[in-house]
């Protein structure tokens, strides 16, 4: 596939950069392997029960990278509540355009993220 095979949200998610890196001490922190072998890994910031940042990194393929900053770019300022409604399906829907053979970057992207919210949740209640 060429950059024209893709839509313009997919080619967005992949190649932005604003929000990847590691976040000093954040709220939440979830990681995951897929069975590819990709990592992904995201760092939450929450304020009032409302995501107020939310970063990534990833070991892996454009796919993955471009499902990750979709949720981060979908969560930001939402409320955790909200959160879980981010499914690899709305992320499939958004990008327009993920491989039907990455469609497993959507399920690892969104498992490593549900891993932050649930970490968050368990030091919340500590």
């Amino acid at each position: 596939m060429s950059l024209d095979d893709y839509s313009d949200e997919f080619i967005i998610m992949a190649y932005s950069y604003d929000r990847y890196g590691v976040m000093e001490a954040p709220d939440g922190f979830g990681t995951r392997t897929g069975d590819c072998g990709d990592t992904v890994e995201f760092y939450l910031l929450v304020e009032n029960e409302r995501v107020e940042g939310l970063t990534f990194q990833i070991n892996g393929c454009l796919n993955t990278f471009a499902c990750a900053n979709t949720i981060s770019y979908l969560a930001e300022g939402c409320q955790l509540s909200e959160c879980w409604e981010i499914t690899p399906e709305k992320i499939i829907e958004y990008l327009k355009t993920l491989p039907a053979d990455h469609h497993h970057c959507a399920e690892l992207a969104v498992g490593a993220f549900y891993h932050s919210l649930n970490d968050y949740t368990g030091k919340r209640r500590q």
